[in-house]
């Protein structure tokens, strides 16, 4: 009696915790590898620091999720469904457990639509390393589930609102301006206002970092991870070598990292380590003030929302920087992705992972306006509600309904009609809701 008496009790103390593992996994291409982020050719030059995929893996009582960051530019669609299919596989955590985020660095692998107009030997070069990546990310996973470990979970949520800046204004002649210069005497008003939330969830020798900022500081042709790195750099030396950080874009579709009060340079990796040192030092702030997520039930919901769609001669182009007026080519890559889909509708995976009633992770998969983040963590019942952008594939630009009638680069850009960030948000609100009255 006393030794089942004991096992009862060692049963039911193992279900009330939780376990945690984490891992990396380089993720690097190979060199001369196209690279991402503008609209013309640039092929690798070198490296500056390793890109890597990096798992979080939850457990409790046999319930598992994974939270995984890449330190790319975007995850395609395909690649997601492929990775989460031998994640599942390999782990037995199901494909609807897995969240699979980009960082949105610009000085990573070229992934998407604007492979164009290159040699037979890098177009072969670039497809061969895609082939290998949903097997670097479900690696990652596979690497995080073994080790799992029990850990008590802190959350907290942080300020930081000197590095980030609405990158819309409005021009005293009426127009609205994308990144109209330092110091640009035409500017009327700044268009928004930024989220300065950084949120963290830390646990054990590591922590989630969520922070609504473009990962496009650093510019160049070499391999670099951008601020994240600077970011993940700066608190291992706070936490030790072995501290690791897994860092997520917020909603960012309409902030970045430029300041146009004044004309200081701000472009290159000491730009790229100013802001994740600023943003380190803001998490560790946050450390300070943490509270422990209480031991309750891991619970996931997903739905898809379909979202309504919205110049060859320019593609033809492609690959000769400024051969065309920005727009115009920002535009002949919006028709073409369009043409290619034949009218269908965009699908849209939200995504929503819960730790019992304390803190909820939602994603979307785009570059979604910053208004659309704010608007889905007041509606939420979570105290802490983390919305990471570009998760589980891309949809391109998401801006609000405001911003459609002012136009600009975000806009012409993007691929889905106006009304539809306010689906996301409403499909993420309500699984919010249904998942902390379960």
């Amino acid at each position: 009696m006393m030794r089942l008496a004991w096992l009862v009790l060692s049963a039911t103390v193992a279900a009330a915790q939780w376990k945690v593992g984490r891992a990396e996994v380089d993720i690097t291409p190979p060199a001369k590898m196209p690279m991402a982020g503008y609209y013309y050719v640039r092929l690798n030059e070198g490296l500056h620091d390793p890109l890597h995929a990096k798992a979080m893996v939850v457990e409790q009582a046999g319930v598992r999720v994974a939270l995984v960051a890449v330190d790319y530019v975007q995850i395609p669609r395909p690649f997601v469904e492929q990775a989460r299919q031998l994640i599942a596989a390999r782990t037995g955590i199901p494909a609807t457990h897995v969240m699979i985020s980009a960082t949105h660095s610009h000085t990573g692998p070229e992934l998407g639509t604007r492979l164009r107009n290159v040699e037979p030997a890098i177009d072969a070069l670039a497809k061969g390393f895609w082939a290998k990546i949903p097997g670097l990310i479900a690696e990652s996973v596979e690497k995080a589930n073994a080790a799992l470990a029990p850990a008590e979970i802190q959350v907290g949520v942080g300020k930081e609102d000197s590095i980030s800046f609405i990158r819309r204004f409005r021009m005293i002649d009426g127009t609205t301006g994308w990144n109209p210069g330092k110091r640009n005497p035409k500017i009327d008003k700044v268009l928004g206002t930024v989220d300065p939330d950084v949120a963290v969830v830390a646990a054990g020798t590591g922590a989630y970092v969520n922070f609504a900022l473009h990962l496009d500081t650093v510019g160049g042709a070499e391999f670099s991870a951008d601020y994240a790195y600077a970011l993940s750099e700066n608190l291992k030396r706070v936490k030790g070598t072995g501290y690791s950080t897994l860092f997520t874009i917020g909603c960012a579709g309409n902030i970045n990292h430029i300041d146009v009060s004044h004309n200081r340079p701000q472009k290159g990796h000491g730009e790229a380590a100013r802001i994740g040192t600023v943003l380190a030092a803001a998490v560790l702030k946050t450390m300070e003030r943490m509270t422990p997520v209480p031991v309750q039930p891991v619970k996931v919901s997903t739905r898809m929302v379909d979202l309504v769609e919205k110049a060859k001669a320019i593609i033809a182009n492609y690959g000769k920087q400024n051969a065309n007026p920005f727009y115009d080519q920002v535009n002949a890559f919006k028709v073409m992705d369009i043409v290619e889909r034949a009218g269908k509708a965009f699908p849209a995976e939200v995504q929503v992972i819960a730790l019992g009633k304390s803190v909820a992770w939602v994603g979307l998969p785009g570059e979604i306006f910053n208004e659309h983040g704010r608007a889905i963590k007041l509606a939420s019942p979570f105290p802490v509600t983390i919305v990471a952008e570009l998760a589980n594939g891309n949809l391109g630009y998401v801006p609000d309904r405001k911003a459609y009638a002012e136009g600009a680069y975000e806009v012409i850009s993007s691929r889905v009609a106006a009304g539809s960030g306010e689906a996301m948000v409403a499909s993420a609100v309500e699984q919010l809701v249904a998942l902390f009255k379960d």
